[in-house]
Formats: structure tokens, C-alpha cells, sequence
């Protein structure tokens, strides 16, 4: 339960932080933040916590663990105002606001702790309060850097309900069983330390809860966009299943080529399948060989795109499972650490996941293969990533990505695999739209950089050639791999 406008009150006068120094500042967690205070020789830590359902400000004992990454916004603070002097620090009203004046190297600084459950936040501002940085960046609601921060209005109106500050006597029993209350009694503890025992108690329920709560949000927010995806790629496949329809409309106008005359924008015959009169819609600009041709094109392309679509269908479906059997896994996780470790794995935008090389990469049956798209990405596999036994592949005369196929050692590499880094080689090269080329392969101690040539060019010695028609069904199963690995 997070803390109401009187108990804010009670631990900010306990608190007295008015005149004290911050001398550190610790992030242990997206939504908890230490500030580490000194007053008239007497040092106090102060956890600030946005957790939903746990939202608070109180003095605490325990000892604040450093996340193994420095976060952002602690980042930030340090170098703001760490060693700031507090001028004031109290609740806007009773609106669960509290509003911290900070001075530091001759500047002035409007912290905001807002402890609302659904929209808690901290937020620095400059003097004119003017954002410079938030706890939680809410573009939504203009809570990013720049933006101006408004106070909320404060109302002359009684509080419906009289909030009273809780005495939290249920801890009773268990604090004198505890080794603390031989140096101090439940009735002599002040309300911070109540406050810090309570959430010390409470802290993996309350945490498992927040946690459960902001997965589900991030759960239903994605199946609803991968359940949206899957019902367009079922209505482009239907789509894609009536090309035959396209190769008859293209058969109909050679048959009936004669009846176009010049300017015609449709072709009307009858339908030699179903004996009835139809109409065909044409470019008066196009000859009815080259409009037969544009409908056999669209009936050539449509039944190449109906394999696809139905891999695609496919892969979403995988999605969808793997997500559903996570999000009951987290259900039944009873350790909030464990959640918040799972949740941060799928929450991770994929532009900050660290990448190890530069490419796209594929691990079939224990071989490891390497794909350059471009030529720095060709020439970074190239310097970093790659040794003279790994087996290098590329288009013949025609530009285009490195494929490379790790060594391994006493074994030669497969037919399956040379295939597989073939026809990657073709399709990440101009070839592509061929549907077929020539490409050689070499060790890539073999390979030589061209002298004053472009970025990434190498050329091989001891090359042999191999011919690769694209394999639609071979790179629609090389790309389930490849997301099935990166968990996309």
C-alpha cells in the first residue's frame, strides 16, 4: 500500500530534511532511488520508491544494493546534485506532491516526487521549472527533458475521507521476536522506522504484485499486436490464394486479343469456365501481350508471396505460444527478483540489446554462420569476427553481403550448409531479383584486400565456384531459426 497525504506528512517532518546536504545518490532499481543525507552531524538514507502500490519516502536502515549497471537517471542526478544543500522539502497541499528546493554551485533546482500509484514519477527541474530530467520519461504527458513541469492545483475542499496515519501494531508480535527489539521497543519506534520495517516485511508480496501488474499491461499491450498482425497476414493469404484467378484473367486476354481496340480501359468476354460475361480491367497503354504478361507477373508473384505469408503465419503463431507460456511462467514465479529479471529481458528495447558482431547470424546444426548485409558490415566481420579456416561465400561479378561459415575443427563443412550460406549469399546481394547466381567460396586466409579499393573488398585466390537457384522454403527456414535464436 503506498503512503496517503498524511502519512507523507508525518515522515517529511520526521525526515527534517530542510538544511541538509546530499552527499550520494544510489538508483538500486527503475523505480527506487536513495539519496544519502547529512544534517548537525547526523547522516540518514532516504529511499524514494515509485513502485506501484508502493509508493513512498522514508528513512531506512537497510543497505541499499548498487545496481550492477549504472541507471540513467542516477547518472544524471550525481551530476546535478550531489552535494546540493535542501532549502525546503514538503508536500504540495495534501496532493501527495512533494516539492524539494535544491541549491548547488549557485544554481537552483525544483525536484517533484509525485507518489501516485498509477502516475508516481520524480522529476528535476531547473528554476523555471523547465525538465531536465525524469525518473520516468512520459512523452504522453510532456514528462520528458524539455518539457514544463505544472505544480498541481491545490484545492481549498476537505478531503472526502479522513486518511489516517497507520500505527502498523500487526508488526508488533514479530519485531520483539527479532534481535532489534532488544536495543529498541515497537512502541519507541518512530514512523520512518515502522514505515521501513512494514515495507521490509511486505517487500517481496508488494513487489511480486507491482511486478505482476506491469508485466500483465506489457503482456496484453503486445499479444493484441501480434493477434492484429496474424489476422492481416490470414487476409493477405486469402488474397494470395485467388492468383490463379489472375493467370485465367491473363489467359483470357490473349485468347480474346483480338477484340482490344486502341484506348480500351477493359476487355469484356466471356469466361470460357463459367460461360459467362465478364470484364478485365487493362492499360490502353500496354499492347494485350504485355497486359497478359502484367496479370502473369501478378499471379507469379502472388503464389511466391502465398509460401511466404504462410511462414510468416507460422512464425507469428510461434509468438504468440511463447509469449502466453512466459506470461505463465512469470504467473506461478513466486521470486519478485526472478520477475523483474524476465521482465526486463522481454521489456528490453532490441536497439539496446548489446550485440556481440555486426550482421545477422544463424547456428544450424552446430555450424555457425555469419551474414555481412553491407560493406561495413562485410568489413567489420571481416577484421573482428572472422579466422583464415572460416569459409567465406559471394556473389561472382555481382555486389553484395559476406556470408561466412565457421570453422570447426576436424570436420568438413556439410552440402546442406554450403546451400544454406549460398543462398544468403544470394539473397543479400543485387542478384536477388535474378532468383539465381554464380558465387565462389574460400578460406578466408585466402582472401586478399584490394589495394586502394572501396571498403570491404577483398579478392580470394583458390576459389571454387557454386551455382544457387534461391530456395524460398530453405530461407524461410534458416529466418525461423534466426528468430527463434534472437527470441524475437
Amino acid at each position: 500500500m503506498s503512503l496517503n497525504c498524511n502519512e507523507i506528512n508525518t515522515a517529511l517532518d520526521e525526515l527534517d530534511l530542510e538544511g541538509a546536504f546530499i552527499q550520494d545518490i544510489i538508483q538500486p532499481g527503475y523505480d527506487t532511488l536513495a539519496l544519502y543525507t547529512y544534517k548537525n552531524s547526523t547522516a540518514k538514507t532516504v529511499i524514494i520508491c515509485i513502485a506501484q502500490n508502493s509508493c513512498r519516502i522514508n528513512e531506512t536502515k537497510k543497505k541499499i544494493t548498487k545496481n550492477e549497471k549504472p541507471l540513467r537517471f542516477m547518472e544524471f542526478l550525481k551530476s546535478r546534485i550531489k552535494g546540493a544543500r535542501i532549502n525546503f522539502c514538503r508536500q504540495i497541499g495534501l496532493e501527495r506532491v512533494i516539492k524539494m528546493e535544491l541549491s548547488h554551485e549557485n544554481k537552483t533546482f525544483f525536484m517533484y516526487i509525485r507518489l501516485w500509484s498509477n502516475a508516481s514519477n520524480v522529476i528535476l527541474c531547473d528554476e523555471n521549472k523547465k525538465i531536465l530530467d525524469t525518473m520516468l520519461r512520459r512523452p504522453g504527458k510532456d514528462e520528458i527533458t524539455g518539457g514544463i513541469y505544472s505544480e498541481p492545483e491545490v484545492s481549498d475542499k476537505k478531503p472526502k475521507k479522513n486518511f489516517e496515519v497507520r500505527t502498523f501494531e500487526e508488526l508488533k508480535e514479530e519485531y520483539e521476536n527479532t534481535k532489534a527489539s532488544q536495543y529498541k521497543s515497537f512502541d519507541d519506534l518512530s514512523f520512518n522506522e515502522r514505515l521501513d520495517l512494514f515495507y521490509s516485511e511486505h517487500s517481496e508480496t508488494l513487489g511480486r504484485e507491482a511486478l505482476l501488474e506491469k508485466y500483465e499491461k506489457w503482456f496484453t499491450e503486445h499479444h493484441t499486436k501480434l493477434t492484429a498482425a496474424l489476422s492481416k497476414l490470414e487476409e493477405k493469404k486469402y488474397a494470395f490464394s485467388l492468383a490463379e484467378q489472375k493467370k485465367h484473367q491473363g489467359d483470357l486476354i490473349m485468347t480474346f486479343a483480338s477484340q482490344i481496340k486502341p484506348g480500351d480501359t477493359y476487355l469484356e468476354c466471356s469466361d470460357y469456365e463459367t460461360n459467362s460475361t465478364i470484364r478485365i480491367k487493362i492499360d490502353p497503354k500496354k499492347t494485350a501481350h504485355a497486359n497478359a504478361q502484367a496479370y502473369y507477373e501478378a499471379y507469379k508473384k502472388e503464389q511466391s508471396g502465398f509460401e511466404q505469408i504462410e511462414q510468416d503465419i507460422k512464425l507469428t503463431k510461434e509468438k504468440i505460444e511463447r509469449l502466453e507460456q512466459d506470461y505463465e511462467s512469470i504467473k506461478n514465479e513466486p521470486n519478485p527478483v526472478r520477475i523483474e529479471q524476465m521482465l526486463r529481458r522481454d521489456t528490453k528495447p532490441k536497439q539496446q540489446e548489446k550485440k556481440t558482431h555486426p550482421g545477422l547470424s544463424y547456428t544450424v546444426d552446430g555450424w555457425y554462420i555469419l551474414v555481412g548485409r553491407d560493406a561495413n558490415e562485410n568489413d567489420e566481420l571481416l577484421r573482428r569476427h572472422v579466422r583464415g579456416s572460416d569459409m567465406w561465400f559471394h556473389t561472382r561479378d555481382c555486389p553484395g553481403g559476406y556470408v561466412f561459415v565457421k570453422y570447426r575443427a576436424g570436420k568438413t563443412i556439410p552440402l546442406e550448409i554450403m546451400l544454406d550460406a549460398g543462398n544468403l549469399a544470394v539473397y543479400y546481394s543485387k542478384a536477388r531479383k535474378n532468383g539465381r547466381a554464380d558465387l565462389y567460396y574460400t578460406q578466408v586466409k585466402h582472401l586478399r584486400r584490394a589495394k586502394n579499393g572501396p571498403k570491404g573488398l577483398v579478392l580470394p585466390t583458390q576459389e571454387k565456384n557454386l551455382n544457387i537457384i534461391l530456395d524460398q522454403k530453405r530461407l524461410n527456414r534458416l529466418d525461423a531459426i534466426r528468430q527463434q535464436q534472437e527470441g524475437i
